[in-house]
């Protein structure tokens, strides 16, 4: 088995959990019998299946803040490479199915958010962002804010957000019937028979469809390397408040709380709050490309930490080793990716985008409105977070999560 050795001296509880003396840590690569077919296609198909619907929907934030395809080259360029550097540190460093993608939630927020601002306050925005996460993990502040965080409210928030994608799946029917009827009826009975596979097979369905219907060609489809742009960065209170606080919070609440689970509920003991710093210093690393963040992924993660993937708990890990070349794949070719994506037809874009988040909006609602005593602020905090409220500057979800916690703190009070 080829091993890496190295001695390296860093503040006590970083990300690897060293302590403040000099201490030897061993990376040691896949031996021939952790090598399995069933981990890496498990790990192949969750990193693939977060490019399927989430993907376009950093299509849409492109299309609705004017940027162009240079800009969006980079972004998947970063999170595709800072996701796939995660995936393979964790799964080396702790032997354990620990699978990373960027803040999909997170993405959804941005279509509202990033028109308007400037671009170098929106790397700023972003910049700020994983300097909390990181802030977060290193003083093991994550653990204790799950505790004092109601979960009604973070999903609430989160909920709001992804209604509106799911509503123009609807919307867009009108003008594609066709499509979006095989499309929601494919995903619907897929969700059933294979729901691991649903997004992905629905995808093939409207492919399929456009290809029957319109002549879909790919012919035009850049296949060389991509080359990341660096922007500069600029800060503003209003950017923090903005964007860089509910992108923490939908991240906080949709992937790691739910991330840290699935692998609980697997027989892991994740290191979570190494988890949470290590994804917010390689935001902070890879914030100038455009990339807004990544993060323990969630749903997803399940196809590579259950018995599916390998009967052997000790053997998953190598699911998440595989993950991380097939996002460096995806990364070096983000440029063919752009050009695949920008040959479909902006209507099934919106329906890809709107079908991908319906299961993220289902858990979100249930987990909102699940205690009868939180119920009402939750509802609050959904309707302001979908709403187009904008007050001082400061979107919707930074009002939804004010006026929503305050709701809740005036209810939790006078109920004692």
């Amino acid at each position: 088995m080829l091993r890496i050795n190295h001695v390296l001296w860093f503040p006590q509880h970083f990300f690897w959990g060293l302590t403040m003396q000099p201490t030897r840590f061993r990376i040691a690569l896949p031996g021939m019998g952790d090598w399995s077919l069933s981990a890496a296609v498990a790990g192949i198909l969750a990193s693939t299946m977060g490019y399927a619907g989430p993907l376009v929907i950093l299509f849409q934030v492109a299309d609705a803040a004017g940027l162009n395809d240079a800009v969006l080259i980079s972004w998947i360029w970063g999170m595709s490479i800072a996701s796939g550097l995660l995936c393979g540190w964790f799964s080396l460093r702790y032997k354990m199915p620990v699978l990373f993608a960027w803040n999909a939630p997170g993405s959804a927020l941005l279509v509202t958010l990033v028109p308007g601002m400037p671009w170098g306050d929106v790397i700023g925005a972003y910049l700020m962002s994983g300097a909390m996460l990181l802030i977060l993990g290193l003083s093991g502040g994550f653990e204790k804010l799950i505790k004092r965080l109601p979960l009604s409210l973070a999903a609430a928030l989160l909920a709001g957000i992804l209604v509106n994608f799911s509503l123009a799946l609807f919307s867009k029917m009108t003008g594609a019937p066709l499509l979006g009827l095989v499309m929601f009826g494919a995903y619907i009975v897929l969700r059933q028979v294979l729901p691991r596979y649903a997004i992905m097979l629905t995808v093939v369905a409207g492919v399929a469809v456009l290809m029957a219907t319109e002549g879909l060609s790919f012919a035009a489809v850049d296949w060389q390397l991509s080359v990341p742009q660096l922007y500069s960065p600029s800060f503003s209170l209003s950017a923090l408040f903005s964007v860089s606080v509910p992108l923490v919070l939908v991240a906080l609440s949709g992937q790691f709380i739910t991330g840290i689970a699935i692998l609980r509920q697997d027989g892991f003991a994740p290191p979570a709050n190494q988890i949470v710093a290590g994804s917010g210093f390689m935001s902070i690393l890879f914030a100038p490309t455009g990339c807004h963040g990544v993060n323990l992924s969630a749903i997803t993660a399940a196809i590579c930490t259950g018995s599916d993937a390998h009967p052997n708990p000790t053997k998953r890990y190598f699911g998440p080793f595989v993950a991380m070349f097939w996002y460096a794949m995806f990364g070096l070719f983000s440029a063919a990716l752009v050009s695949v994506i920008q040959a479909f037809p902006a209507a099934f874009i919106a329906m890809v985008a709107g079908i991908a988040l319906l299961g993220a909006l289902e858990g979100s609602l249930a987990a909102a409105l699940s205690q009868a005593k939180e119920r009402e602020a939750a509802l609050c905090t959904f309707l302001i977070t979908a709403s187009d409220l904008s007050l001082l500057g400061l979107s919707s979800a930074f009002w939804a999560l004010i006026i929503g916690g305050a709701i809740f703190a005036l209810q939790q009070r006078l109920a004692k």
